[in-house]
């Protein structure tokens, strides 16, 4: 990864971050601000936004260790397992958060209920992004084993000569 693309994920990364910092912050104070007639409806639609905040900086936090990793040329290790299990767990979270947005939804969208189908649709499709993470990992599991196996290849050749 040329140095240009890692500064440039890097700052998306930050821009991200820090908004949804700023949104969260937002929809914290709107929770404990007092409500005004209509707004109590929108309770947790404003938790559930909370919720799904977190999900999002949990996988940009992990993103940026493994853009790190890969600056360092260490994202071949075991090390990095642990963050592709946060972005798996994250985008996990996020289609968890939008089931619950589309059944807060729902009630809402008796007159016309494909909404509500095209919705369920949107959070199959999230969890289909959580399983190509997965299939990225099982793909990182084999490059660190072959990267293990070929360590020990080349410390036997060491020892030979």
């Amino acid at each position: 990864m040329g140095k240009l693309a890692v500064r440039a994920l890097r700052a998306v990364l930050v821009v991200v971050l820090a908004g949804t910092v700023c949104v969260q912050a937002l929809m914290v104070w709107a929770l404990a601000a007092d409500p005004e007639d209509g707004s109590l409806p929108l309770t947790p639609l404003r938790v559930v936004t909370i919720l799904g905040l977190v999900a999002v900086q949990v996988a940009v936090v992990c993103v940026g260790r493994l853009v790190g990793m890969v600056r360092r040329g260490t994202v071949f290790s075991h090390a990095a397992f642990r963050y592709v299990d946060g972005v798996i767990g994250s985008i996990v979270a996020a289609a968890l958060v939008w089931f619950a947005v589309t059944a807060l939804n729902a009630p809402g969208q008796r007159d016309d209920p494909g909404v509500t189908v095209i919705m369920g649709g949107v959070g199959v499709a999230i969890l289909g992004v959580a399983l190509i993470v997965l299939l990225l990992r099982m793909l990182l599991i084999q490059a660190v084993a072959r990267d293990v196996e070929a360590a020990r290849m080349r410390a036997e050749l060491d020892e030979v000569i």
